[in-house]
């Protein structure tokens, strides 16, 4: 035998069974595992076995108030009139007129017909009154027509002859909503008594430039602002609430991702919509585990997540200025009960799903890399031993 030729053969053996830097698509199970074990590592990440208590802590992190428990359910709102506003005042007198008579008023400033007398229209001014003649100040911001037309009337008792009172808004300046956003036209629509609601807005505005799947409808009422998926409003009426004056309707699009990595049939980055997508629905937009390479005990998400979204085993540390935490959910998927978790747990925008490789994919590229070192040698080896 020709040692000389077979001594190379033993250098690569052992020179390959040295080697880790096999090409691989992301760390291992047992690497992810370890993470927290390297001493030269500061911040620690969290890794939570997903299981149906842990899903049930996220759901309630997740749990939304609606619009409807959150703004209310009114159908109906009284109009009232606010400063800005235009209003015309008109008032009849039984004949014969006593007070609003041609000889009373001068015509310039009062038109007679029939009885009527329609006053100039005025602006509520900003200390939020109208002036008129013989009632003197009526008070008008923040009161309803029928209120507005009450007050004159009893103003005028006793001075007209059974004066009827009729006041009506003639430029509304006061009672809008704002619609802004991905629409065909900014508005500001105004409100009537008849009680706008929210899709009245939008339909107003030109309606979503994109996809009713794709966008979030966001109502800030004062300081406070509130989110809802558009599809949810659609499905669900009581959600398309009446407006109030002064809110701000905005129409985000907002494309929501996650991005497939390691061992799936699909690595790439998987638009969903915004009402949300489980687990399970992620894995099938990606293919799917990968049946040659994939460990199924090894799929793992990774994800900032709020500090308080779990009663975690560790405590956590703040690794980002707005007080979240790196965690990673590692997912058995060799225990049947996972895929019923699978499909309760959602993924949330910027998530990276990875399936680590299993073990024995790693032990198949040491074989063909050693294979395809040992097996010229070899084959020269018995050429010349002939």
């Amino acid at each position: 035998m020709n040692y000389k030729l077979i001594w190379p053969i033993f250098s690569a053996l052992l020179l390959l069974a040295g080697c880790s830097a096999f090409p691989t698509s992301g760390p291992s199970k047992s690497a992810i595992e370890t993470y927290n074990d390297k001493k030269e590592i500061d911040s620690k990440i969290l890794i939570v076995d997903l299981n149906q208590k842990v899903v049930n802590q996220l759901q309630k992190k997740d749990l939304k108030v609606s619009f409807s428990e959150s703004l209310g359910t009114l159908s109906r709102r009284t109009q009232t009139v606010g400063k800005g506003d235009l209003i015309e005042i008109s008032i009849w007198e039984a004949p014969p007129a006593t007070l609003f008579s041609s000889s009373n008023i001068g015509s310039a400033s009062i038109s007679s017909s029939s009885g009527r007398t329609v006053l100039p229209e005025q602006m509520v001014n900003n200390e939020g009154t109208i002036s008129v003649p013989f009632a003197g100040q009526i008070t008008a911001d923040g009161q309803s027509l029928s209120e507005i037309q009450s007050e004159i009337t009893a103003r005028l008792k006793g001075k007209a002859n059974q004066a009827q009172v009729i006041a009506r808004v003639m430029r509304n300046a006061s009672s809008n909503v704002t619609v802004i956003g991905d629409i065909a036209n900014t508005v500001r629509m105004p409100l009537t008594a008849n009680g706008e609601k929210l899709l009245d807005a939008i339909a107003a505005a030109g309606g979503s430039k994109q996809p009713p799947n794709k966008i979030t409808i966001q109502i800030t009422r004062g300081e406070k602002v509130y989110s809802m998926p558009l599809e949810t409003i659609l499905r669900d009426s009581a959600q398309n609430i009446s407006l109030l004056p002064g809110d701000l309707v905005t129409v985000l699009f907002q494309p929501k991702s996650f991005t497939a990595l390691g061992a799936t049939n699909k690595n790439e980055e998987v638009g969903f919509e915004t009402q949300g997508i489980s687990l399970a629905q992620a894995l099938a937009r990606t293919g799917g585990l990968n049946d040659s390479r994939a460990d199924a005990q090894g799929v793992f998400i990774f994800r900032f997540e709020d500090k308080a979204a779990v009663e975690w085993p560790n405590a956590p540390k703040e690794v980002t200025a707005d007080g979240k935490v790196a965690v990673v959910y590692r997912v058995d998927f060799k225990d049947p009960s996972s895929f019923f978790t699978a499909q309760n747990f959602k993924i949330e925008n910027k998530d990276i799903l990875y399936v680590s490789n299993a073990p024995i994919t790693e032990t198949q590229k040491f074989l063909n890399v050693l294979f395809s070192v040992t097996y010229p040698l070899l084959n020269a080896t018995s050429v010349l031993g002939r």
